[in-house]
């Protein structure tokens, strides 16, 4: 995803590209295929990168980079638990009011 293409999406869209990635990862996290989901997880940091990089956001700043603290520590923790991962997920979807409805 380029910068120019992300910035045309709204913000909720940007939450929910981001929420795909997160889905794919507890997908496989059930699969329990630590591949896939550091995959997926790499890909979900790029668009949260993405995110912060917009200036629509400032507001939020700190939140994105504190989520993106937390998805880091799940990242790098050997034994990643799907219900601790189920929290980092709702986290996200509470950043804003259409997509806090969105059942993970």
């Amino acid at each position: 995803m380029t910068f120019e293409k992300w910035q045309k999406l709204s913000k909720e869209e940007q939450i929910l590209n981001i929420a795909a990635e997160l889905s794919r990862t507890k997908f496989w996290l059930i699969r329990k295929d630590g591949k896939q989901v550091l995959n997926c997880l790499n890909r979900a940091f790029e668009l949260i990168d993405l995110t912060i990089d917009l200036s629509c956001h400032q507001k939020y700043l700190r939140e994105l980079l504190r989520f993106r603290e937390v998805l880091a520590l799940f990242y790098i923790d050997k034994d990643k638990n799907a219900d601790e991962f189920a929290k980092i997920f709702k986290t996200l979807l509470m950043f804003n009011g259409i997509t806090s409805s969105v059942k993970i």
